[in-house]
């Protein structure tokens, strides 16, 4: 067998490897972030409550650059 062949076919199987590594890391985690516990404890109004009172854009939507001066 070819060296290049063999080195192919071991690139292969450390991808496959880790790929599976981390397929399984994404299925089996548990996590208790904020955004997480937002999405499963529900309503619509928990996640309003969590946003910020006050908007970054104005109520136009024109954001002007302002000139140092």
């Amino acid at each position: 067998m070819k060296f290049e062949t063999l080195m192919s076919r071991g690139l292969f199987a450390a991808s496959l490897v880790v790929c599976g590594l981390v397929l399984a890391a994404m299925v089996t985690t548990t996590t208790t972030t904020p955004a997480v516990q937002l999405a499963s404890e529900g309503g619509i109004s928990t996640i309003l409550l969590s946003t910020p009172s006050s908007c970054a854009l104005p109520p136009d939507g024109v954001v002007c650059p302002r000139v140092a001066g």
